[in-house]
Formats: structure tokens, sequence, C-alpha cells
């Protein structure tokens, strides 16, 4: 609808500077302002008599005025004087006393001998109860700020909660909304329209409506997400490519140093069907830590090199990529794939030479960072596309790389496991590969939760290690002390390590502020041994490997989601010694100790993945916005799973049967415009 896409401005009291408050919110249009959906509500229907009210718990009740509001001016010293008004009230269980601190304008309004309903929190205890500042409307205008359910919506400095529901209400009563839902659809689920659902979101008429009005929403918000993903695969099977030729993977398998675990040989065996099947492949192939992926992703470049077309694998960090190369160069060079390394911080020199072989097609595999990406990288036959830790990279990053070829084939490869269920769910325009077990002899990591009475035994331990010629990786929340208060921050631990604690030993430190050299020359020093303990944040967290390192203790671990402390853990264990993980943390929180708990208990990433999703949620499970996911406003992944599954069954059979409507069709362009949205 046009009206919903005029400026918030178009509303009364709504003038330039509160304009600019409300697109601190990312409230610009009536229509953002609609979608803007409160936080949580707080029940005033429930109206108690003035003897049931419990201190510190806010409630609505209705009383008399039965003394004149009686305002008194108490000076400040340097600043202006505080009006302090009282009043007196009471209902047939008893009296109250009422304070208004620089309100006497609205105490005035108080009649005595008229009732009120009035919303507020008792303060005190047995030797007196009194309130302060309470909301009031007379008992007979209809309920405004009582005896309704009041919608609670995030805020910034300068707007008040009844500032933002007066705007939202105006907007409501000033625009409608498209109903994006077939009415076959509705009828099926059992759902209100939309009109029905904004208007009891925001002005809820009872605790059922409000329910029902939900329920609608989320069904909405899925239904809008499924239909974009199923139009995205639909459109991405009518595309055409020329057939690659699997036979020929006898020369890789004979080559390596090993038997491929029976998940990676499933999982190539469904990349070279996409490969054979003359349709752009899109997959992603999700697996624990150390479960062999970039083998997976080995083949597929091995195939696309046999087939005359070159792969891209892109990863998030220079270590990372440096690292591919060095695992995959001896791999795949004597097989007759040249592989090369691009990133940012090769010498001009190098950098020119490795493009030039790109562009000529000398270069089979190329394996980079963002510098994959840039204008002057220009692919000779770009034909397969593989991205590592796909959570790292924004889908503009990988649709940039994929658009350097004709229609490259994709591969997303993720190392947070994500349960199996949910995957097929949410990637549901990608198809999902799983590889699900370890390669042999790999030992599970011992992990221990301890708390800070625990540190000389821990600091032994460490000393324990050094002596039997292992290392340890020590990770911390912060970089520079202040920047978390009270966390153990890597650049004053280390140093603390360095001087008292363990001044016999190689202390190194590594934290993302560094420059790219100087974290590749740390990190390469530390795989060397020329470190005994490496103090560093969360940039160990994807892709280092140093088999040598058979400790890792995780400082203020419950700072840290469970699938990142899974991630982390990952980085261990990589040698035929025993390898252990201490969580430090004295937080004692029930909630907390369970997560960690749970992380003690098993080594698999994807019961792991399951139990962060219910404790923690969506929004810390998958963490940084760049996975790829929509931001649902109202749907909830980890508690609204049974919804979504109906809202795709539903989708699927609209989109299947081309009944996309004017509206339906919006949503789902405004949602593949989204730069969070997986675009394949």
């Amino acid at each position: 609808m046009a009206e919903n896409s005029q400026s918030v401005r178009v509303l009364p009291g709504i003038g330039p500077k509160k304009a600019q408050l409300f697109a601190k919110l990312g409230i610009s249009t009536l229509d953002d302002l609609l979608r803007f959906y409160p936080r949580e509500y707080e029940d005033r229907t429930r109206i108690l008599p003035i003897a049931s009210l419990e201190a510190g718990v806010p409630a609505c009740f209705v009383a008399s005025v039965v003394t004149n509001p009686q305002t008194h001016r108490i000076p400040k010293p340097g600043s202006r004087q505080l009006d302090l008004t009282k009043v007196v009230v009471a209902d047939h269980t008893g009296r109250l006393n009422l304070t208004f601190f620089n309100a006497s304008y609205t105490a005035q309004r108080l009649i005595r001998g008229e009732t009120y309903c009035f919303y507020g929190t008792l303060e005190g205890d047995y030797l007196g109860y009194a309130m302060t500042n309470p909301l009031f409307e007379p008992i007979g205008s209809d309920g405004v700020v009582t005896r309704r359910i009041m919608p609670i919506y995030p805020l910034t400095a300068g707007l008040t909660n009844k500032q933002v529901t007066q705007a939202v209400q105006a907007a409501i009563f000033r625009c409608g909304v498209s109903e994006t839902l077939p009415e076959a659809v509705r009828e099926a689920y059992g759902l209100c329209g939309a009109d029905a659902a904004l208007r009891e979101i925001h002005m809820p008429s009872s605790a059922e409506a409000l329910e029902e009005a939900r329920r609608r929403l989320i069904f909405e918000e899925f239904y809008v997400f499924s239909a974009a993903l199923a139009i995205v695969r639909a459109k991405r099977s009518v595309r055409a490519v020329p057939a690659f030729r699997t036979d020929g993977m006898e020369q890789f398998y004979g080559a390596l140093p090993f038997s491929l675990t029976g998940a990676q040989q499933r999982a190539i065996d469904e990349i070279l069907a996409d490969f054979r099947s003359g349709r752009p492949m899109s997959r992603l192939v999700q697996g624990d830590v150390g479960c062999g992926k970039t083998m997976v992703a080995a083949a597929a470049a091995f195939c696309a090199a046999k087939n005359g077309k070159q792969a891209a694998l892109m990863a998030p960090t220079e270590i990372l990529a440096k690292q591919h190369l060095d695992r995959l160069a001896p791999l795949l060079e004597p097989l007759g794939v040249r592989c090369v390394l691009l990133t940012g911080s090769l010498p001009a020199g190098q950098k020119k030479a490795v493009r030039q072989a790109i562009e000529s097609g000398e270069a089979d595999l190329i394996i980079g960072t963002h510098a994959l990406l840039t204008e002057a990288t220009i692919f000779s036959d770009l034909g397969l596309v593989v991205a590592d830790e796909q959570h790292r990279f924004g889908v503009a990053q990988r649709a940039a790389l994929v658009a350097k070829g004709e229609q490259p084939h994709l591969l997303i490869m993720s190392a947070t496991p994500i349960p199996r269920t949910l995957a097929l769910i949410l990637y549901g325009d990608l198809d999902v590969s799983v590889i699900d077990e370890l390669p042999p002899g790999r030992k599970p990591v011992a992990t221990h939760l301890v708390d800070e009475s625990y540190r000389a035994r821990l600091n032994g331990f460490i000393r324990k290690q050094a002596e039997e010629g292992h290392q340890t990786f020590i990770v911390c929340p912060a970089i520079e002390e202040g920047e978390t208060e009270s966390f153990k921050a890597a650049e004053q631990w280390a140093q603390t390590l360095k001087d008292s604690v363990f001044p016999n030993l190689r202390v190194a430190l590594l934290h993302g502020k560094m420059k790219g050299a100087e974290k590749e020359a740390v990190m390469t020093a530390f795989a060397a041994r020329e470190y005994d303990i490496l103090v560093a944040t969360t940039v160990i967290e994807v892709g280092v490997d140093v088999p040598n390192a058979t400790l890792m203790v995780v400082e203020n671990a419950d700072r840290f989601g469970l699938s990142q402390l899974h991630q982390l853990r990952g980085r261990i264990g990589r040698g035929g010694a025993k390898s252990y993980c201490i969580l430090v943390s004295d937080n004692r929180n029930e909630e907390t100790l369970a997560r960690l708990k749970a992380l003690c208990s098993t080594t698999d990433g994807f019961k792991i993945a399951e139990e962060d999703l219910k404790l923690r949620g969506p929004g810390d499970f998958f963490g940084s916005r760049q996975h790829g996911l929509p931001v649902f406003h109202v749907g909830n992944l980890a508690t609204d799973l049974n919804v979504l599954k109906h809202a795709q069954q539903a989708a699927a059979k609209t989109v299947a049967a081309g009944d996309i409507s004017p509206a339906l069709q919006a949503a789902v362009d405004a949602l593949l415009h989204n730069e969070n949205f997986v675009m394949n």
C-alpha cells in the first residue's frame, strides 16, 4: 500500500527531531512502524484491592481520592527546585499515600471524592507503604494506561513508550496492511486476517486475541521466508550448465594418505551427482570440527579441474587460507591441479603474478580471502565456488564471487553444526550434506568446568603439559582491560603470565586487532613449537591447526555460546596425545551452569547445537547476522519449529501452484533484497 511507504513525519507530533529518534530504532516509514512489534507486554487487566498490593510488584488498583493534592517546593543546591506533591487515596481495604515528583500538573488532576484506576509499584515495608508517580485515569474512561494489556516497545534515549505507542496506534488507524496469506491457507491453519493480527499485536483486547495475532504473524514470517526459498530453488532448477564428467575420481582417492569416512564419501557422491545433473549446484556441507570437510572440498575441486574449470576456495582469514594451501597443494598438484594463494598481504609483485595465473587459466584451484572479490581478480573459467566457514561471509560477498563465473557450482562449508531438521528447513534453497562421523583415531577431548579456586592446580597442569613437550591455548573474552569489565583481557593476562606466573615458559599473544602479517607470524611460530602458551581471543576459533596443542583453557567461559566453545575446543585433540579443555567460570547462575555442563558431557557438535539453540535461542546460536538468515521479528527458531514446518509446507504448495499474489510477491522481493538473506 502506497500510504504505508510514507515517512513517519506525516503523523501528528512527529517532527524532524523526533523522526531522527525513530530512525535510530530502524523506523523511517509507516510500514516500519507497523512492523515494529512490542518486545513484551504488561498485563494491567487484573485489578487488586490496596490491601493485596505487594511491594516491588507493579499492579492496578481502583481507589478514591480522600485529600486534596498538596505540592511543596524543595530547594536543591546548584539546581532547579524539586516539586513534591502528595495525595491520599483509599478503597474499602485501606489507604495509600501517593507521591509525585516534578509532576504537580499531573497530580492536580486528581479531584477529591472522585474514583480513579491507578497503575504503579508499591514501595516500603511494614513501617509504611507508599507509591511514587503512579499512572492513573478516571474509572469511567476507556483504559489507555490501565485496565488493558500494555505493549512495551524497544526504546532509544529521547523516546518514551507512550510516544511510540501513540505513533503506532496513529499509523494503525491511518493505514492498512496487505494480506500475504491466501484465504485457503488461513482457513486450513485457523489464522486470523492481517489487519486483525496487526491491531491485536499492538493493541491487544485480550490475552487470547494477542496469542492468535502472534501465531498468525509467526506463521506469516515463516511462510514468506519459505516461499522465498522455494522461488529461489525453482529458478535455479530451470538453469542449465554443462554436466561434468565424474569418472576418474579413483586417481584422487588413490592419492589420499588415508581412507575417507563413510560420511565423507557420501557427501562427495552427492556433490558428484550434482555435477552430473546439468544444473548449478548449491550445496551446504556441514559437519563437526575435524570431520574432514576440507577433503570433500578437495574432491570437488579435483573434479572441476579435470573438467577444465577453475575452483575458488574463499576462507575468512589469511591463516586459514594458508593452511588450506599447505594441506591441499601437496595432495592436488601431483595430480595436475595447480594451486595458488591470493591474500591481501601478498607483496604487490607476487599478487600481480598470481592474478595473471588466474586470468590466463594457469591456476586451477585458487585459495584466498576477500582478495578474490576485487575487480582486479579475473577468472579464466570459474566453475566451482567453495565458501569455507559460510557464517563468516555476508550474502553479498558470496554472490560477488559467484558472479565472477558463468553459473558456477556453489559449495558452502560450515563447521557450526545445526540440528539436521532445522538445517533442512533454514537452508531450503540449498541441498544439505551432513558429515556426522569423525576420522578414526581422533581422540575425544576431556572437558572440565572449574572456578578460580582451581587456579593454582590449573597453572600446575599447564606447566606439566609444557614439560611433556605439549602446548596450551588460553582464550580470553576481551583484548584490553576496560573493554569488558571484570573479564580476563588477553593483552594484560598474557603479560601477567609472562612476568609472574610462567616466567620460564614462552608466552605469545594473538588477537583480532593485530595486523594480518603479525597474526600470521605468531600463529606460524606457535605451530612451529616456538611458544609453549598462546594467549588469544576467539580469532583462533576457526581453522587453526596445531596438532601438538593438547590443552585449551577458556577464561570467563560463561561469556561464550556453547557452539563457540565447541569450536574453540576443536582446536585441540588433533594429534595423538590426550587433550583437555578447561572452562574457567565463577558464574553460579543455574542456566549458565547447565550450558557449560552440557559441553562437558558430550563432544557431539550436533547435540551441543541442539542444546545451544534451546538454551540461548537463535540469535546467540548463530552469532553474527551474516549467517544468511533474515531477522525474524516475531518467530523464534528455538520454540516455533512446528509453525515453521507448517508454514514451509503451505508455502511450497502455493509456489508450486503458481498462486503468488502481488502482496506475497512484494513481501518475497523485500526479503530477497535483504542483505542477510541467502541468495544463490
